[in-house]
């Protein structure tokens, strides 16, 4: 029996790492455990470790290791020591990671530092900011790649991975997206309240290397919005830092009725609420990646997703208010075509334990090699 570990620090690698932790749960060869940090275990953002407690996984194990906007190299060094003391307890035989947040870099460290295979989902993709280079060096550290479609596995070719470890399985939130299980969407309101028939979806995050200007840049887009016409369904930004001042200029939508703001939904509850919105308007990957796939127009803001931004019909705007509140005027106006499938078939879990019952995984070797190309 392998021990697969899985570490998740936010609602959103939970979103796409939960039917792969499902499907291994369900098989007599694997023993599952989770590791649960980050955003999960903080209630401003929804303490959303309920979400996963939902699940009734086996083995859940729980660490704080953030404290309120610590800077991210604290966060790195305090979730290396949590996972490493762990890892000694539980003695993995893989450690799975998604994405490119600090905690993922953490687990490719404790892994490849401590001879336990690494396997990395989604590695190879565009980021922008200081996402790209984490999710890079990821790639770097990982012995294994899952990867989302051929692009992503050729830029792991480029970086010098072994064809051998990079296995294509599509993008997993796939999976959930069309799933005959999502709620409706009159129980979807019912549960969150949310009275509006017609409604947009706000998720805005802080720009990492663009912190000091982060200030500035939410006071603009909150303006733009209150002189909007459009309601709106607005979730919290992640726990990175510059999310407080966020938060803070958030309080003046609090009081004005065509808003309802929440500190984190439920998955699926928010794939059934994007399927249905008018738009999508902020700088977060839902807006590249889901909202595509529902043919939901979506309102770009500034550089956090320049580079994933390309294939699909996007309005991107830069911080300014005007910019901002001139793109709002014209989206009722913009359709844009259904994506096809860039991310796989909505069949990523079934891909990903095939793979892992193929004994050749592993016997990978745990010595990286450099392929040239």
């Amino acid at each position: 029996m392998e021990k697969i570990l899985f570490l998740t620090g936010t609602r959103a690698d939970f979103g796409k790492i939960k039917s792969l932790i499902s499907i291994l749960e369900a098989h007599q060869e694997f023993e599952v455990y989770v590791f649960v940090t980050g955003m999960h275990l903080q209630k401003e953002y929804g303490y959303t470790l309920i979400e996963i407690e939902r699940c009734n996984f086996s083995n859940v194990h729980t660490f704080e290791n953030h404290t309120h906007e610590t800077t991210m190299d604290l966060t790195l060094a305090k979730t290396i020591q949590g996972l490493s003391e762990y890892c000694k307890e539980v003695d993995p035989d893989m450690i799975v990671i998604h994405g490119d947040r600090v905690e993922t870099l953490a687990g490719a460290i404790v892994g490849s530092l401590n001879n336990i295979l690494v396997a990395h989902i989604e590695g190879g993709e565009l980021s922008g900011t200081v996402d790209e280079l984490i999710r890079h060096s990821v790639s770097k550290l990982s012995h294994i790649h899952f990867v989302s479609n051929i692009d992503a596995a050729k830029r792991l070719l480029q970086m010098g991975e072994m064809k051998s470890s990079i296995y294509t399985i599509g993008s997993p939130d796939i999976d959930i997206m069309f799933s005959d299980h999502l709620p409706n969407l009159k129980e979807v309101k019912e549960y969150y309240q949310i009275p509006f028939e017609k409604y947009a979806i706000v998720m805005f995050h802080p720009v990492t290397t663009e912190v000091n200007e982060m200030k500035e840049y939410v006071a603009n887009f909150v303006t733009a919005l209150l002189d909007d016409i459009h309601n709106y369904v607005v979730i919290y930004p992640n726990n990175d830092l510059g999310s407080q001042c966020i938060i803070e200029n958030y309080k003046q939508l609090s009081q004005n009725s065509r808003f309802r703001i929440f500190p984190s939904l439920r998955f699926e509850y928010f794939l059934t609420l994007l399927k249905s919105s008018q738009f999508i308007i902020g700088n977060s990957s839902a807006g590249i990646r889901e909202a595509p796939y529902y043919g939901i127009p979506i309102i770009n803001i500034g550089t956090r997703q320049q580079n994933r931004t390309l294939h699909a019909d996007i309005i991107n705007v830069g911080y300014d208010s005007k910019a901002i509140e001139k793109a709002l005027k014209s989206i009722d106006c913009h359709h844009i075509q259904t994506s096809i499938s860039d991310f796989g078939k909505g069949n990523s879990a079934e891909l990903f334990l095939k793979s892992l019952l193929n004994p050749a995984i592993w016997k990978v070797n745990h010595q990286k090699q450099f392929r040239d190309i």
